[in-house]
């Protein structure tokens, strides 16, 4: 669970976060977690949510990313399954390759 910022700059929600990536610095980047569904080809909805510690149907919001300093995170829960981890890799893949294509 950490503060993630709002994109306008605003302020922050305290919501879990999925880690893209650890640098072993004192940073995370981080992709937002959230129970709200959308159509955009930028979530992955996560099918096993519950065996990752989260309390209810979520998706990873892959344009929703932030970099953040570790001591921010408040609580850490459970990691992805093999195959949802698989959903997010299909998923960023799939943002790559249309902005590539530039069809966005």
């Amino acid at each position: 669970m950490i503060k993630f910022p709002f994109t306008d700059g605003s302020g922050a929600k305290k919501r879990p976060a999925l880690v893209l990536l650890d640098t072993e610095d004192r940073d995370l980047l981080l992709a937002r977690i959230t129970t709200q569904s959308s159509s955009s080809p930028c979530d992955c909805e996560l099918k096993d949510w519950s065996k990752a510690g989260l309390k209810a149907p979520s998706f990873v919001r892959l344009h929703k990313l932030a970099t953040l300093e570790k001591k921010l995170v408040e609580k850490e829960f459970g990691i992805l399954t093999a195959a949802d981890w698989q959903r997010v890799l299909e998923t960023w893949n799939e943002i790559n390759r249309r902005l590539r294509a530039a069809t966005f």
